[in-house]
């Protein structure tokens, strides 16, 4: 195995300066951020019999080697807090018939009662495991960095379940698409 050889120092928290420059304004910033389609994802956790999960389009593919995704929690959530205190979470890619599980997950059902919605199992570390989506990952977080407004959780793929035949739910525009033409 080749190793990287690194002449710097490597923070554990990101910090961010101010721009140089005039920034637009949160009604631009979000125009502009609708307009790229995302896959919708549901991030869950499990501490005991509390289980809270919130959908998510902020994630992406960290690296193969160690398999690891990272994705992007408001630090102020329960969400954040629980996955930092149990070190996991899972992760799921809605199919494209689970848009009502990525309702009660963006906080269209009260936090007690989004488990309701869609079919749940339990991965072996305890997380909350949604049946049917496209792909479903139980992550252990091996980094984090804080942004200041966010936590970027970097989650090692332990268990992972893929069902080929799903499309997946996109999320673009302010409303949900299927993709079309795959086979």
């Amino acid at each position: 195995m080749n190793k990287l050889m690194v002449d710097f120092e490597l923070p554990d928290t990101l910090k961010l300066r101010p721009a140089r420059r005039p920034l637009v304004g949160n009604a631009e910033f979000r125009a502009a951020m609708s307009a790229m389609a995302s896959t919708v994802s549901v991030v869950t956790a499990r501490r005991g019999d509390e289980r809270i999960g919130r959908t998510v389009t902020s994630m992406l593919s960290l690296s193969m080697n160690p398999p690891t995704i990272l994705i992007s929690i408001d630090i102020m959530s329960r969400l954040a807090d629980l996955i930092a205190k149990t070190g996991g979470f899972s992760f799921a890619v809605l199919a494209d018939d689970q848009s009502p599980v990525a309702d009660a997950f963006a906080g269209r059902v009260e936090a007690p009662e989004r488990f309701n919605t869609g079919s749940w199992a339990e991965w072996p570390s305890g997380h909350p495991m949604l049946q049917g989506a496209v792909t479903t990952l139980d992550c252990d977080v091996i980094g984090s960095i804080e942004t200041g407004t966010h936590v970027l959780f970097a989650g090692a793929i332990i268990e992972v379940e893929t069902t080929t035949s799903r499309t997946p739910l996109v999320w673009q525009r302010h409303q949900y698409h299927g993709i079309g033409g795959l086979d």
